[in-house]
């Protein structure tokens, strides 16, 4: 069940989980199975975690999923709209072998990537310190996709092991300790971001955040294809005389799984929703409480909060009567 977040109106919670649509299958794809994830790198975080990342498995439709191997160990399971993990719990100054494999809607895994090696460092005993904060940060856009984030290096009583990036509170990217960049991408063109860096010593002491950076990359994004399709929109009346207001769509399909969404009321934000458990990957529902009056007439749009945490674009607007079988 969806769990409210907002609201200005009163909300009934009514949300079916319907079918998931499938990732690479059939003779048109659905029988594929998922490539093997291409561009994993790892980097030790601290004596005892090393970062892991992946570039997105393509597909028409879906990943669930990626399982992050130490060798032949699986150690992590991470949700299909993250292409990154730390895998902590282990050894100072050993050496690690990981891999990474797609899996998709139907329980299938795609074969393991290519290897990659990393080192944690020595630990250090009673170190309680943190590294000083990033400073200077900066940031020009690189075409509309992606962003290329410089910094001033942070100080600390031994080593700065790592540093982390964070797009508004999600920790996105993370590089060694000896490197003062970033490159990060996947972004929307015309999108608004803000950035923060943190450092981090061998004993996982982490420093407090950086000044943020806001960037907008250039270029236009409609929202065309961020936005929630085939959206349909009808009243109904209850048998204790109350109306509701009943929505359907298909979530947009994007890099990920999306799990809130944001209902628009006569051009204002009515209410916001969290889909709990597992959200659709098919066909969502959605109703709530409009009043008693018959013959308002409202109009309502949707839009979803992507896995990259900015808004997409809005569904087409639908314009309902209550007292009506208005769907239009």
């Amino acid at each position: 069940m969806p769990v409210p977040l907002r609201r200005s109106a009163p909300l009934c919670a009514l949300l079916a989980l319907l079918t998931s649509c499938a990732w690479g299958g059939g003779d048109d794809e659905s029988g594929r199975l998922p490539a093997a994830p291409v561009g994993v790198t790892a980097a030790a975080g601290s004596a005892t975690s090393v970062h892991v990342m992946w570039n997105a498995v393509p597909s028409g439709a879906g990943i669930e999923g990626y399982e992050v191997y130490r060798g032949t160990t699986k150690v992590e399971d991470v949700p299909g709209s993250r292409h990154m993990v730390d895998v902590t719990r282990l050894r100072p100054a050993t050496p690690y072998v990981f891999s990474v494999r797609a899996r998709d809607t139907e329980g299938r895994l795609g074969p393991p990537s290519r290897e990659v090696r990393a080192t944690t460092p020595a630990a250090t005993a009673s170190d309680r310190s943190a590294p000083t904060r990033p400073g200077e940060l900066r940031g020009p856009a690189a075409g509309s996709r992606a962003v290329q984030l410089t910094w001033a290096a942070s100080a600390d009583d031994r080593d700065v092991v790592s540093y982390d990036i964070y797009q508004g509170d999600t920790k996105i990217h993370s590089v060694g300790g000896n490197q003062t960049g970033a490159v990060v991408t996947g972004l929307r063109p015309g999108t608004r971001y803000s950035f923060t860096v943190r450092a981090r010593d061998a004993a996982d002491n982490l420093s407090p955040a950086g000044d943020s950076i806001r960037l907008t990359t250039p270029g236009s994004d409609d929202g065309r294809g961020t936005a929630p399709t085939d959206f349909r929109a009808a009243t109904r009346r209850e048998t204790d005389g109350a109306y509701y207001l009943d929505l359907a769509w298909v979530p947009p399909g994007t890099d990920g799984v999306v799990t809130e969404y944001e209902v628009h009321l006569d051009g204002r934000a009515a209410t916001s929703l969290v889909f709990g458990g597992t959200p659709p990957r098919g066909r969502a529902t959605y109703s709530f409480y409009l009043g008693r009056e018959a013959g308002e007439s409202h109009r309502v749009r949707i839009r979803a909060r992507l896995p990259d945490g900015t808004w997409g674009g809005l569904s087409a607007e639908r314009t309902v009567t209550t007292g009506t079988a208005t769907d239009r």
